[in-house]
C-alpha cells in the first residue's frame, strides 16, 4: 500500500477526502444512528475526533456523494434528498462573560441564516434559534439537521470562575431548550462534547436525547481501532515496535471496543518517536489543581470504582474526581459490572502516556519550586538498572530532606498524610515503570510492585507515626507478596521504606 498525507489536525471531512488524506470510516456509525432514532448526545475527551464526526454527518446530509465513494454509507445513502444543516461550534476562541456567549450565538445564528437563505423578525436568541430551524425546513423543503460541536467549552473555560460559568452555562440552556420545542421541523440532531452536564442544568426540557457514550456499540465511534492501525495505516507501521504502540496509545474504552487517540498515532507516525503528544497539548491547570486541593491519595486514583450516576455527573458546583477524569480522559472503564440492574464501573489510566504523564505532572506540582524533579527521575531510573539499593536510600532521604520547612508549613498537600507515599509512588509511575499495586487503600502506606529490566522489586512504604517503625520489610515478608511473582522466574528484591513525618527523613530502608 502506498503511504498518503497524515490528517494531522484536520477536521474537515471534504479535505481529508479531496487531499488524498488516510481516513478510518465512521460512516457506518453515521448510518446506524441515523437510523435508530433522533437525537443524540456524546461525550469523548478533547483531540478525538469528533468535531471530524460532526462534519462527516453534515456532508452526509448535505448530499455530497462524491465525498463517500468507496466508504459503507455510499451505496446505502439516497443522495437524492438535501438536508438543510445548522451547524453550531464554541471550539473557536475563548469567551469571558455572558455577555460574550450572546453575542457569538448571535454570530452563529446569522453564519448560519446567511448560508441557508433564511431571516427570521425574532430578536432574542430563543427565538432567533427557533425561527431558524422553522424558516430552514420551510425555504428547503426538509426538516433541518441540528449539529452542535464543543457545546460545554465555554462552560469549561470558566470552571475556576464559578459565578461565570453559571451565568455561560444558563445562557446555553437558553439555545439548548429550543431544539425540543421545534421537534415537527428536525430530522437529527446531535450534541458533542468533553462534559455531560446534566439534563436539569443544562438541556431543560431536552430530556429525549439518547446518550451513547457508554453504549458499547459506538466506543469506537471517535478514535482508531487496533484493526484500524494495523490495515489503513499498515504503510506506517515499518520500524516501529507494534506491541510498544499498544502499550503507549492504545486503551481508551467506553465498555466496547478500545481506542487510540488519533492525535497521538498520527503525530506518532510523522515523528517516529514515542511521546506524550495528546497530554502535551494542554493537561488543565484547573485538573492538577483539584486533585492536590482534595489531596487526592494518588496511588488509587488507577483503581477507582463508581457508579454510572456518579461518572455522568458534571457540575459547576459538584464535581466529582472520578467524572472530571473519566470524561477529560485521563482516566477509562477497566470492567463494567452489573449487580441486580446496578450499575458500576471499575476505572484506570487507559495507556502509558496518560498514566506517566500525569504523575509528572503532579509530582512537578506536588514539590517545592527548585527541587530538581528531572533529575532524580533520571538519577531513580539509573540505579535501579544498577541495582544500587544503597543510592535509592540516598536519593529518597535527599529527596524529602529538600522539602524547605516553609513549603512544609504553609502547603496542607505536605502535611496530608498520604503525601509522603504519594510522591514515593509517582517518581516510579512517571518514567513509566510497569507499577502494580497489592493495596492501595491506606494513606499512610502501600505496597507496591516495579517490574523492570527482568527483575522484581517489592516496595512497603510506610510513616512511623501510623505504623510502629521497624514493620516495613517485615510486612512484606508476612504477607508472602513475593509468592506471587515466583513464577516468573525473575530475581526479587522485597524493599522496606520507612518515614517520619516530624522529622521529614528516611529513617528505615531496609533491603532483601
Amino acid at each position: 500500500m502506498p503511504r498518503k498525507k497524515l490528517p494531522i489536525g484536520i477536521q474537515t471531512f471534504r479535505e481529508i477526502r479531496e487531499d488524498g488524506c488516510y481516513y478510518v470510516d465512521k460512516t457506518a456509525f453515521a448510518l446506524q444512528l441515523i437510523e435508530e432514532g433522533k437525537y443524540y448526545f456524546l461525550s469523548r475527551p478533547r483531540r478525538f475526533g469528533k468535531s471530524l464526526f460532526i462534519d462527516t454527518l453534515a456532508e452526509l446530509f448535505a448530499g455530497n456523494e462524491t465525498l463517500f465513494r468507496g466508504l459503507a454509507a455510499h451505496g446505502k445513502w439516497d443522495w437524492k434528498r438535501r438536508y438543510p444543516v445548522i451547524r453550531i461550534s464554541f471550539a473557536d476562541g475563548v469567551l469571558d462573560d455572558r455577555q460574550a456567549l450572546d453575542e457569538r450565538i448571535s454570530e452563529i445564528l446569522a453564519d448560519n441564516e446567511r448560508i441557508l437563505d433564511v431571516r427570521g423578525e425574532h430578536a432574542s436568541i430563543a427565538g432567533r434559534f427557533g425561527e431558524l430551524i422553522r424558516l430552514a425546513a420551510e425555504r428547503h423543503g426538509e426538516r433541518v439537521v441540528v449539529l452542535i460541536d464543543e457545546y460545554d467549552k465555554p462552560i469549561l473555560d470558566s470552571l475556576t470562575r464559578p459565578d461565570v460559568a453559571r451565568e455561560v452555562r444558563d445562557g446555553l440552556r437558553n439555545l439548548y431548550s429550543v431544539i425540543k420545542g421545534h421537534d415537527a421541523h428536525i430530522r437529527f440532531a446531535m450534541l458533542t462534547g468533553v462534559s455531560k452536564f446534566s439534563k436539569v442544568s443544562l438541556f431543560s426540557g431536552l430530556n429525549n436525547l439518547n446518550d451513547i457514550t457508554l453504549d458499547g456499540r459506538y466506543s469506537a465511534i471517535c478514535g482508531y481501532t487496533d484493526e484500524n492501525v494495523d490495515t489503513v495505516f499498515a504503510p506506517e507501521l515499518s520500524g516501529l515496535d507494534r506491541d510498544e504502540i499498544r502499550q503507549w496509545y492504545n486503551g481508551y474504552n467506553w465498555t466496547g471496543t478500545s481506542v487510540y487517540n488519533p492525535f497521538d498515532l498520527l503525530l506518532l507516525f510523522q515523528k517516529r518517536e514515542f511521546r506524550p503528544y495528546w497530554f502535551e497539548t494542554g493537561t488543565p491547570t484547573f485538573l492538577i489543581d483539584l486533585l492536590t486541593r482534595r489531596q487526592v491519595w494518588l496511588p488509587e486514583l488507577g483503581q477507582l470504582e463508581t457508579d454510572a450516576e456518579l461518572l455522568s455527573t458534571f457540575e459547576v458546583d459538584n464535581i466529582a474526581t472520578e467524572a472530571l477524569m473519566f470524561q477529560a480522559g485521563y482516566l477509562t472503564i477497566d470492567e463494567e459490572i452489573n449487580l441486580d440492574g446496578n450499575w458500576f464501573y471499575r476505572l484506570r489510566y487507559p495507556n502509558r502516556e496518560v498514566f506517566q504523564s500525569l504523575h509528572a505532572s503532579l509530582l512537578n506540582a506536588w514539590t517545592p519550586q527548585g527541587q530538581p524533579v528531572t533529575r532524580q527521575r533520571m538519577s531513580l531510573y539509573r540505579l535501579l538498572l544498577a541495582n544500587d539499593f544503597s543510592g535509592l536510600q540516598g536519593l529518597f532521604t535527599a529527596f524529602f530532606a529538600g522539602i524547605p520547612h516553609d513549603w512544609y508549613r504553609n502547603n496542607p498537600i505536605a502535611q496530608y498524610e498520604g503525601y509522603y507515599a504519594s510522591v514515593f509512588y509517582s517518581h516510579f509511575a512517571a518514567l513509566g515503570l510497569d507499577v502494580r499495586l497489592e493495596d492501595a487503600t491506606s494513606h499512610g502506606r502501600i505496597d507496591m510492585a516495579v517490574l523492570f529490566n527482568g527483575q522484581v522489586y517489592l516496595f512497603e512504604f510506610k510513616v512511623v507515626e501510623l505504623v510502629p517503625e521497624g514493620k516495613a520489610l517485615q510486612q512484606i515478608r508476612e504477607r508472602g507478596y513475593a509468592e506471587k511473582y515466583r513464577a516468573r522466574g525473575e530475581p526479587i528484591h522485597l524493599i522496606g521504606v520507612e518515614f517520619s513525618r516530624e522529622r521529614r527523613s528516611v529513617v528505615g530502608f531496609e533491603v532483601e
